[in-house]
């Protein structure tokens, strides 16, 4: 039996105001406090797919483009891309809008990883999702990709095994 879920069920938005306590000397907004915004708002994602408990797995590359400053508007988005069997990719963009001067700069872009847990803390199985958009599928079909490099850097997976990064490099 699959289970499927439509991807928009998963859409998490959420806005905050980068206020002083937020800042470095330079009245940037910390890093290490947007990741936390951002694990937030990818977790209940998540969570609003499998209607499970779920745990931060990984995080992918998350760089920097622009810096929110002090007083911006920030808005992070999420939602899954896909479900594995215990694990769901979740995809996040980050604004920063300053509304007196009436600009807004997307800041960054990551995906993090969440595995559904049962109340002991178990991997429990979570349903699969079905991509409507052309951009739904496109980072659908590459997640694969990206799980797959995830677990050889985590030292799970050996790339022989890899099936889907074989396919981008054995092409003829």
């Amino acid at each position: 039996m699959t289970l499927e879920k439509a991807p928009k069920e998963s859409y998490v938005v959420s806005t905050e105001m980068v206020l002083p306590n937020d800042t470095n000397p330079l009245n940037n907004l910390m890093g290490g406090h947007l990741l936390h915004l951002m694990d937030v708002v990818a977790a209940i994602s998540a969570q609003k797919h499998s209607n499970r408990i779920v745990v931060t797995a990984s995080v992918d590359n998350v760089s920097f483009k622009h810096s929110p400053k002090l007083g911006d508007v920030i808005t992070l988005e999420a939602h899954v891309t896909r479900a594995f069997n215990s694990s769901m990719e979740v995809f996040i963009r980050v604004w920063s809008e300053n509304i007196p001067n009436g600009t807004k700069v997307e800041t960054n872009q990551a995906f993090f990883t969440f595995v559904a847990v049962d109340q002991t803390g178990r991997p429990i199985t979570v349903p699969k999702i079905k991509p409507e958009t052309n951009i739904e599928k496109k980072l659908y079909e590459e997640a694969l990709q990206r799980r797959e490099v995830r677990l050889m850097m985590a030292g799970r997976m050996k790339p022989k095994d890899a099936t889907s990064l074989h396919s981008i490099f054995d092409k003829k």
